[in-house]
């Protein structure tokens, strides 16, 4: 399995700190965004030829990470 959070740099400088692909602007939520509105891999690396499929991948990863870690605290 490859090192996903190597793909990912979150630096507030760039879209207000929000996660993104390294070297682009692109917002980890902007993939999932586009995945969620049914856009297909092929269809968003054609769209974002800065893009490759280990990044999309990334961002899944860092999503599934990310909800592995949230807590849920009971009102």
């Amino acid at each position: 399995m490859k090192n996903y959070s190597s793909f990912i740099s979150i630096d507030p400088e760039i879209r207000f700190g929000k996660p993104c692909i390294k070297g682009t602007r692109i917002a980890i939520a902007d993939i999932l965004q586009w995945l969620a509105s049914e856009m297909t891999y092929d269809e968003i690396l054609s769209d974002h030829p800065q893009l490759n499929m280990d990044h999309i991948l990334a961002a899944l990863h860092f999503a599934a990470n990310r909800e592995t870690t949230i807590k849920i605290i009971a009102a």
